[in-house]
């Protein structure tokens, strides 16, 4: 079994959130060209150590091309592409759960997210 420490992957704790919104922007990622409506920069705090880390989450246009999700270890960064429709849910989502974590996927960047701890069923807001 490999040792979780040399697997292409980083956690980090979101401590921190900037939201941006666009009128529209295009922007070249890898021979593809965006439509961004909005930004979110997510940043934190490795959970195992000191080290920074940011996601950029870019919601796009409906009829956006969608770039591949982009991870770079190496500069603790990595980029996710969502729909503007999405945008809403996930800022309630870093305005709403804690603890929230950032999961930097260099073994396979489609799978880099956000998560929450575990919660207790059932719970409720506002209980």
């Amino acid at each position: 079994m490999a040792n979780p420490a040399d697997l292409p992957v980083a956690v980090f704790e979101i401590k921190e959130y900037m939201t941006i919104l666009r009128q529209l922007e295009e922007r070249d990622f890898g021979g593809i060209k965006a439509k961004i409506r909005g930004i979110v920069r997510c940043t934190g705090t490795a959970i195992n150590g000191d080290a920074q880390y940011r996601l950029e989450v870019f919601f796009l246009t409906a009829d956006s091309p969608i770039p591949k999700p982009h991870v770079d270890l190496a500069n603790h960064a990595g980029s996710i592409f969502l729909p503007v429709s999405d945008m809403a849910l996930f800022i309630d989502i870093l305005r709403n759960e804690s603890p929230l974590y950032g999961h930097l996927r260099g073994d396979k960047p489609e799978w880099t997210s956000i998560t929450t701890g575990n919660e207790p069923v059932g719970e409720g807001e506002g209980e």
